[in-house]
């Protein structure tokens, strides 16, 4: 029996919120939007990563500038585990495994329509062009979750397309780039892969939710295998001892 997905609360966005903000304004580069994708793409890789490994390759050095006070740390790190939480609960594998059909993550996405658009345009930020390509939901979280495999290069291989596996993979990655497309490009991605249809942006959307939920069930087959442990044999006792004293090993380091 499927786990019902959690959801973030108001209260757990807003504090969320609240980080990338801080952090925006000291410069660096994200938004509550991308900071998710991210997250999203660590929980649905390979392997159990530690907020040790990915929190400098998602901040930087900002992280520990904007909250360097022991408790806002604590407060920041609540936040962002908080959520880390949740996308697990909605990634969770016997879940999907149960319910494959039914789109389990909740993104945090920043929704756009032509209205949003037409207020930037008119506000002098962007061009009615640049708006229609870039203003588009979702594709900040896609980034995010795309740069999270390009930090973690070695935990999202290449695969091989000449395999069954290898077309699958690049298949998700796809329906994933498909979110930070301009126009003209997503038309062509639509022909190649949706031949006779045009799907909405919210279909868009369901298809790259399913392609992350694909990939997180894709490595219980595809996991990394444990190195092997070589422990060098102990010497016999009345074997040469290994430290090259000439004594044999009982009278040496096996006393």
């Amino acid at each position: 029996m499927s786990r019902v997905a959690r959801q973030s609360t108001e209260a757990e966005i807003a504090a969320l919120e609240q980080v990338c903000e801080r952090l925006a304004n000291f410069g660096a580069d994200i938004s509550l939007e991308w900071v998710d994708g991210y997250l999203t793409a660590l929980l649905a890789s390979r392997r159990v990563f530690t907020p040790s490994e990915w929190l400098p390759p998602l901040f930087g050095d900002d992280f520990g500038r904007v909250f360097a006070d022991p408790d806002d740390v604590q407060q920041a790190m609540a936040a962002l585990m908080a959520r880390w939480n949740v996308i697990a609960s909605q990634l969770d594998v016997d879940s999907l495994l149960d319910d494959p059909e039914t789109v389990r993550l909740s993104p945090l996405m920043v929704s756009f329509d032509d209205a949003a658009r037409a207020e930037v345009v008119a506000a002098g930020h962007m061009t009615a062009e640049e708006a229609d390509d870039q203003l588009q939901t979702g594709a900040l979280w896609a980034e995010g979750f795309l740069q999270a495999t390009d930090d973690f290069a070695d935990d999202w291989p290449d695969l091989d397309t000449d395999t069954e596996d290898g077309r699958w993979f690049d298949d998700c990655f796809s329906r994933l780039l498909a979110l930070t497309m301009g126009r003209a490009d997503l038309a062509e991605h639509q022909a190649q892969h949706y031949p006779g249809e045009t799907l909405a942006r919210d279909q868009l959307i369901d298809e790259a939710l399913f392609a992350v939920q694909d990939l997180r069930l894709f490595w219980l087959d595809h996991a990394p295998k444990p190195e092997t442990r070589r422990v060098a044999p102990t010497p016999g006792r009345n074997d040469p001892c290994h430290c090259g004293s000439g004594k044999k090993f009982k009278k040496c380091h096996g006393a």
